[in-house]
């Protein structure tokens, strides 16, 4: 069995107690870096950030820090800094200082956070003097604040969760402590990576079938049109749509005129998709993935509910048009179309949306969508020519649709927008679906 690649980022005292807990799990092939300023660790990122299938930060700075920057496609972990990690060093400045937890200051914890665990511990206190951040923070901002408070007299020594705060303090005379990750803080997360990553080999192993409809008329010129012609672009088409199922570890079949049905895994589609956002440039398609070809994808656990999700997915496609591509997933939702700046990610259906559905003419796809956008802009309230661009429909389409949410007391008129240009003011409607 292969094992999984681990990417290890951290601090240099840090990164020595990760590798002793991840020399405990065979399943891992850890490959550590080492960073000594935050300023470094994009650019320390960069040439690997998918090269391993699972990454873990030594804490909450440099996992904020690559998060931010959003190079990273693999799940991300960082070890805490909380519990037997904090404990332990409490019992350091306890037994051989005996310094009172008023005269300490703190940094990198939520105020309840550290109330909670010194409350386990039993720790009582009248205050604390803490800087809690969000994210990465300046080292020198952190020092300073430490410093400061021990210059005046306030406090006696310094926690730290940021290496390079505590190499500063240490060069300023304060007397400091680095939390470092305890062991069973460790185990617990490379327990939870573990079993994210089964789950996420289980959905790649999944499988997924590509329903494909192909307009063979577009692009013929009326005076070759002949069922020989017909036959001859098909033979071609196939031709085409088999190097790409090879390319995808696919099986092609043919499921009448003009469609077609691959089979292959979630993950192998996922990867030439970009995670489901976008249309595959595959030269061996040719001009096929524009105009003339329509698509499905359906996610499943087995072969007839994947299929099933396709044929869904391939309704919706239909209804933005010709080259358009559509996902179904085995939780009931679909999400598309692919390579568009704004998709859209809904349910199939629901009680309520059948209920609005036999109310009123709209379909339970037009609906879906519809509480999807409102969802995704989260509010009630729209108005026809932004749901217009939403759904990728003629304005008037989408004042159709409200008229008929509106005509049947599902939507009511709230308000009035002036558009840019001249013209009447269009019309706000608020919308319960629910």
């Amino acid at each position: 069995m292969r094992k999984i690649r681990l990417g290890l980022l951290g601090a240099d005292d840090s990164i020595g107690v990760i590798q002793s807990v991840i020399s405990e799990y065979p399943e891992f092939e850890c490959v550590p870096i080492v960073y000594w300023r935050e300023e470094e660790i994009v650019d320390l990122l960069k040439p690997v950030a998918n090269d391993f299938d699972i990454w873990l930060f030594s804490g909450k700075v440099p996992y904020s820090i690559a998060k931010s920057w959003g190079g990273i496609t693999k799940p991300m972990f960082f070890t805490p800094h909380t519990g037997s990690s904090l404990y332990k060093t409490l019992l350091q400045i306890s037994y051989h200082e005996q310094i009172p937890m008023e005269q300490i200051s703190f940094d990198n914890y939520h105020p309840d956070e550290l109330e909670r665990i010194l409350d386990e511990a039993e720790i009582k206190t009248s205050h604390l003097f803490l800087k809690h951040y969000e994210g990465d923070i300046d080292a020198h901002e952190l020092a300073a604040y430490h410093y400061e408070l021990w210059k005046s007299g306030k406090t006696k020594a310094a926690v730290t969760c940021l290496r390079t705060a505590y190499l500063e303090l240490e060069q300023m005379g304060v007397p400091v402590y680095r939390v470092l990750p305890a062991k069973p803080a460790i185990h617990s997360v490379l327990n939870l990576a573990l079993r994210t990553y089964e789950m996420l080999h289980f959905k790649e192993s999944q499988i997924a079938v590509q329903m494909i409809e192909i307009d063979s008329y577009v692009g013929m010129a009326k005076d070759t049109f002949s069922t020989d012609e017909i036959y001859k672009i098909e033979i071609k088409i196939a031709e085409k749509l088999l190097t790409y199922a090879n390319k995808i570890h696919g099986s092609l079949k043919s499921a009448g005129p003009g469609r077609y049905v691959i089979f292959t895994t979630r993950g192998l589609l996922q990867n030439i998709t970009g995670e489901f956002t976008v249309i595959p440039d595959l030269e061996d398609l040719g001009q096929l993935k524009k105009e003339v070809m329509t698509c499905g994808i359906g996610i499943g656990k087995t072969a007839y509910e994947a299929e099933i999700n396709a044929g869904r997915a391939l309704f919706h496609a239909r209804e933005y048009g010709k080259g358009s591509w559509m996902v179904g997933f085995d939780n009931k939702t679909i999400a598309g179309p692919l390579g568009r700046e704004e998709q859209i990610t809904h349910a199939y259906a629901s009680k309520e949306l059948q209920k609005v559905s036999e109310q009123t003419s709209l379909s339970i796809s037009t609906l879906s969508k519809l509480k999807s956008i409102l969802g995704k802009i989260g509010k009630n309230e729209i108005g026809a020519h932004e749901l217009a661009q939403y759904m990728q429909i003629m304005p008037r389409s989408a004042r159709r649709i409200l008229t008929e949410l509106e005509e049947n007391g599902i939507a009511q008129v709230v308000g009035e927008e002036t558009p840019y240009s001249r013209g009447r003011p269009r019309k706000i409607y608020n919308i319960s679906l629910d």
